[in-house]
């Protein structure tokens, strides 16, 4: 067991102690384990919370999740601290050189017209102490490591800025119709590695057109799978008043059930 002061009220430094004891030789075994890439999908799963905290407004749950966060943060921090690699402080000093450099129109003397002059200032800096000298670079650096459609959305804006883009929403969705014909032919030809490409295309001109919307690619598939999965469970209740069992349907059968559950959402929906 090992010593520490209980208080009524904790803050960064404690919680840094906290986390330097738990690796300490009288700690505890499972964080004396961890590394780096063995919690890297712990950090994940802990920032989609936080999201889903943001999302449902739940000020509470926030405030739990972005502790979680933040333990991931300070756990990444003493594991480098423990390499002599980098610690707590180096990160801070970063990130606030970082927001210094790229906000010149506040610590600086660059004057800005609105929120358009923001984002060009911080796109040119970035790209400068990046040392990014091409656009290409620019694609390259964003992080392989983000959900499918958030990086594709990312990298067709980073494109646009190189004039590499559609001259309009009809132009994109044109695309999308090609793609689509492309895709049935290689399902025709029954070429496997030829329909994952073009279903590849396909998903990303389908992005590209959610950019010219002004629509999150995203949000916009979350939305969809959750309004599938509430029209799922309407139609299993459905199925089941009628006492009857999914599984033993045909999908001919199980589609009545669905414009059914589609039909009551749309009436619940306008009420």
């Amino acid at each position: 067991m090992v010593e520490y002061t209980q208080k009524d009220h904790y803050g960064i430094e404690d919680l840094r102690e906290i986390v330097r004891l738990l690796r300490s030789p009288g700690g505890c075994p499972w964080d004396k384990e961890q590394d780096h890439q063995s919690i890297r999908n712990d950090f994940l799963e802990e920032a989609y919370e936080a999201v889903e905290a943001i999302d449902l407004l739940d000020m509470e749950l926030m405030r739990e999740e972005l502790g979680d966060v933040l333990l991931q943060v300070v756990f990444h921090c003493v594991l480098a601290e423990e390499e002599k690699a980098f610690d707590f402080e180096a990160v801070c000093d970063e990130i606030c050189k970082k927001l210094i450099i790229r906000h010149p129109h506040v610590f600086g003397d660059v004057k800005v017209e609105g929120t358009e002059d923001v984002l060009k200032n911080w796109d040119a800096i970035k790209k400068d102490t990046k040392g990014q000298e091409t656009y290409a670079d620019t694609l390259e650096s964003v992080a392989k490591s983000l959900p499918a459609l958030a990086r594709a959305q990312k990298v067709g804006k980073r494109a646009a800025r190189a004039g590499m883009d559609f001259d309009s929403t009809d132009a994109a969705f044109d695309c999308v119709r090609a793609e689509r014909s492309e895709l049935q032919a290689a399902i025709a030809a029954g070429d496997q590695g030829m329909m994952e490409e073009e279903l590849g295309d396909l998903l990303f001109s389908c992005v590209n057109t959610a950019r010219h919307l002004g629509i999150d690619a995203e949000q916009a598939l979350t939305k969809a799978t959750n309004k599938f999965i509430a029209r799922f469970a309407d139609t299993e209740q459905l199925v089941t008043a009628d006492g009857k069992h999914m599984p033993d349907l045909t999908i001919s059968e199980l589609d009545v059930y669905w414009e059914n559950a589609k039909e009551h959402q749309r009436h619940t929906t306008t009420e």
